[in-house]
């Protein structure tokens, strides 16, 4: 699904990758990840190879991760939203002390990201799988965002969202990248590719015909995203 697939992102940068559905962007992100094995090529983030990291290995690098299935992949449903706020971290500081969890941190953590990331919800306790769906989206961004990140994989960030959400995620997007930090979104919507990126990355067929300035046309795009060289 993925062939011969290379690119780089500067710090500061936002890199969209583009394309229909089905063209090797979701395995492109789970094996950026280590969700997937990679049977060829390297992955560097910062200059550290972490081609046959585990998850928690490329977490740990400095790499946040947006996945394109909330439910799935984003949030546990029966957790809190405490509890999934501090998903990515629960086994260190500040919300762990030795093998025990700091509970008071972990809910000033919480109310904290919950006010600044505007989750509307009763209280940080919560479940997940009772917020809406923009609500639980922003869940994620606040956790992977509140995190000391170099690099930001957004895979489908605003999809199934209610028009506010977007506008807000997209903010925490260019304020991420203002921040100097490397974003990489993949995207199905052009209108959200052309909001965001710096450069696009179209793929088809699992390899990527061509990386171009932000300000390429829509016809030129589509004709890439069909499979047209740039």
């Amino acid at each position: 699904m993925v062939d011969g697939v290379s690119f780089s992102i500067r710090d500061g940068e936002v890199l969209a990758i583009a394309g229909v559905q089905g063209n090797g962007q979701t395995e492109l992100a789970e094996a950026i990840v280590g969700l997937r094995k990679v049977h060829g090529g390297s992955i560097l983030v910062a200059g550290n190879d972490v081609t046959k990291s585990t998850v928690r290995e490329v977490l740990e690098s400095g790499l946040g991760y947006i996945p394109e299935d909330r439910k799935k992949d984003g949030l546990v449903g029966e957790f809190t939203i405490a509890e999934n706020l501090m998903l990515d971290g629960s086994f260190s500081a500040p919300f762990a002390k030795g093998i025990q969890i700091d509970f008071a941190k972990r809910d000033e953590i919480a109310a904290k990201l919950i006010e600044e990331f505007d989750i509307r919800t009763p209280s940080a306790e919560t479940l997940a799988k009772q917020l809406s769906g923009g609500n639980q989206q922003k869940v994620v961004v606040a956790r992977e965002l509140s995190r000391d990140l170099k690099v930001l994989v957004a895979s489908q960030p605003t999809r199934g969202v209610d028009v506010g959400s977007i506008e807000f995620i997209h903010e925490q997007v260019i304020a991420a990248r203002d921040a100097g930090k490397s974003v990489l979104i993949i995207s199905t919507e052009l209108d959200e590719v052309l909001a965001l990126a710096d450069r696009i990355a179209v793929m088809y067929r699992g390899r990527i015909v061509g990386i171009v300035d932000a300000k390429t046309s829509r016809e030129k795009l589509g004709k890439m995203m069909a499979g047209i060289a740039a």
